[in-house]
């Protein structure tokens, strides 16, 4: 029962503390999202224009969410979650909207974003089933998504005395 308690707490405080999670569902890759703890479980917004992408992961019951350290930024904790979307316009949307709203940074419509995920994105509780898991061994970094803006150019032979140069005048 005290080991149980103890899960619990871990569970509750480290994801609160920190800002970002990484989720992972069932043949769904794992992605960083930031969100908030309301009542007992993480609440993430997403699958909108303009939010975090939120690939699959509402098609599912279960995800597995590890959580980093804020300040190191290593895993900490891996949780089991049971996978909520929360209707629109219902009681537990709006309680969830209030918070997610106050953490969302450098939203595009400020005030008028609760109208914009109600009708554009989706809103999801993540609640802890009990217990963790295993933290995994080794890296679980991916490889890097294509992208136009990545380069495989050599830097220009000149750039590193150009540097020197800069940082000697002052």
């Amino acid at each position: 029962m005290t080991s149980e308690l103890l899960e619990q707490a871990l569970v509750e405080e480290a994801t609160k503390k920190s800002g970002l999670i990484w989720v992972k569902g069932p043949g769904v890759p794992a992605r960083a999202l930031w969100h908030v703890w309301h009542e007992g479980a993480a609440c993430v917004v997403g699958d909108g224009p303009g939010e975090q992408p939120l690939p699959g992961l509402a098609d599912r019951d279960t995800a597995e969410v590890t959580v980093r350290s804020k300040d190191k930024g290593g895993r900490l904790v891996t949780w089991t979650a049971k996978v909520v979307e929360l209707a629109s316009g219902s009681e537990a949307w709006a309680a969830a909207v209030a918070e997610l709203k106050g953490k969302r940074l450098n939203a595009p419509d400020g005030e008028a974003v609760p109208e914009r995920w109600a009708r554009e994105c989706r809103v999801l509780r993540l609640e802890p089933t009990g217990g963790t898991r295993p933290l995994p061994d080794g890296s679980l970094a991916g490889a890097p998504l294509p992208s136009p803006a990545t380069t495989r150019q050599p830097a220009p032979a000149a750039l590193p005395r150009l540097l020197m140069k800069r940082r000697k005048r002052k």
